[in-house]
């Protein structure tokens, strides 16, 4: 299988090569960013080199299968759609889109497209992922009432505002196509020394406190929007719930059967404009369903955390970010987002009969999408059963928390029946010549 990849300077230098592993062969590689994008250029000799993603896709026409998705969360949908007009096979990084009619604008065309579509949340199909399942449904703590979920991110700057001036764009850098359908502005290279988002970078443990390895890598230190730090605005990425949220409510989704909720909520640190806030906590409000009672989903990031449950032993701490599940008969702690879940207390867990067995545990991300392509199942995040409603999941959230209050939720007619400023968060708002054409 020939994959082209769009996007390549960040996350995907360690995804792309997790592609081959499964199967496919890099043919063509495209990046607004030469200096970012070096590394795998390198890397990938052979492939066939672009700016433009719809430069490539023109040339490259039949000679590509499959197509990767790593550019920042603002220009998936547009690379996605063009992906899939000429019926390649799709993976896209997390979140599958930036706003939730584009979420909905991308399931339906790869339902018409009708190719095998793959997002990289972590998946609920794992081992820990399964264990979890089997373990709530086979009524391990009763049935659930509540989820904790929380998060170390951000570890880029955000709750600050936009800087001031205009830097004159490097020659390797192409800030117009950067830029693609969000609001025009002025570049800006890197933050000034001393700035606060430079100490927020810093104290997160990010880029700055680890020696650069690379020109790539020393790039990236400090900048304001590109590379790296573009999750912290709103037009151009989603946050630490948008990074996040996918890999941590994936197995609850599952485990819980969410479907759509009916209202969320939100509290949040001060807003400043164009970038999400320092911390946040998210309430997703769901109501019975299968067989199971209303739920509330709590999300929490920044550094905030759920309280200690007092179950959990005088020597042991929350993780750094995890998963708490609530029941009527107990709780059931998970640590990260795909870890091992266990019964709290330990001594329960100890005492407690595991379930049986009963759910099918699968290859991974890159080898559930290579076998659906030869014909196989369908991805376990495969857009239209997971990714799309996975991905509105977290997007509600961050309507949330930019808009403050109780927001009641239609979501099969994707609309807020109680606030039109929530409602015009939904769909989104292309420039520059763009268009969201499915």
């Amino acid at each position: 299988m020939h994959l082209a990849a769009v996007g390549i300077g960040g996350i995907g230098k360690a995804q792309i090569p997790m592609c081959v592993d499964a199967g496919f062969r890099v043919t063509a590689l495209c990046d607004i960013d030469d200096v970012y994008a070096s590394p795998m250029f390198e890397k990938y000799p052979g492939a066939r080199r672009y700016r433009d993603f719809r430069e490539m896709f023109e040339t490259e026409g039949d000679k590509i299968d499959a197509v990767y998705i790593g550019t920042p969360d603002h220009t998936h949908a547009i690379v996605a759609l063009e992906a899939l007009r000429r019926k390649k096979h799709v993976l896209c990084v997390k979140p599958l889109t930036r706003t939730i009619e584009e979420a909905r604008a991308l399931v339906g065309a790869a339902r018409r497209a009708g190719v095998a579509t793959q997002m990289t949340a972590s998946p609920a199909w794992t081992e820990p992922g399964c264990r979890t399942c089997e373990l709530i449904w086979g009524g391990a703590i009763g049935d659930v009432e509540e989820v904790h979920i929380w998060s170390d991110r951000p570890l880029w700057p955000q709750g600050m505002e936009r800087p001031p001036g205009e830097d004159p764009v490097p020659g390797h850098f192409d800030w117009k196509a950067w830029l693609g359908p969000a609001p025009s502005r002025p570049f800006k290279h890197k933050w000034p020394e001393k700035h606060y988002a430079i100490e927020q970078i810093v104290a997160a443990g990010g880029m700055n406190k680890r020696p650069a390895k690379s020109k790539a890598d020393d790039y990236m230190r400090a900048a304001v929007y590109h590379p790296w730090n573009f999750r912290g605005w709103y037009d151009f990425g989603t946050g630490a719930l948008g990074d996040m949220g996918c890999h941590h409510f994936n197995t609850p989704r599952r485990a819980l059967k969410l479907g759509h909720p009916e209202a969320v909520s939100a509290s949040c640190s001060r807003l400043m404009g164009e970038t999400w806030p320092l911390a946040s906590i998210v309430t997703w409000e769901y109501p019975a369903r299968e067989g199971m009672p209303p739920v509330r989903v709590i999300w929490y990031d920044g550094g905030l955390k759920p309280p200690r449950p007092p179950e959990l032993e005088w020597d042991r701490a929350l993780p750094k970010d995890g998963n708490l599940y609530v029941g009527r008969r107990g709780k059931m702690l998970v640590s990260g987002s795909g870890g091992v879940p266990r019964l709290i207390p330990e001594s329960k867990m100890q005492s407690y009969t595991q379930p049986p067995k009963t759910l099918e545990r699968r290859s991974g991300i890159y080898g559930e999408w290579m076998e659906a392509i030869r014909g196989g199942p369908a991805p376990t995040e495969d857009w239209a059963t997971c990714a799309g409603p996975l991905s509105e999941m977290v997007l509600l959230g961050n309507i949330a928390v930019r808009v403050g209050g109780y927001l009641k939720w239609d979501g099969p007619n994707m609309r807020f029946t109680n606030s039109e400023e929530a409602n015009a968060l939904v769909r989104a708002n292309y420039q520059n010549g763009w268009r969201l054409d499915a």
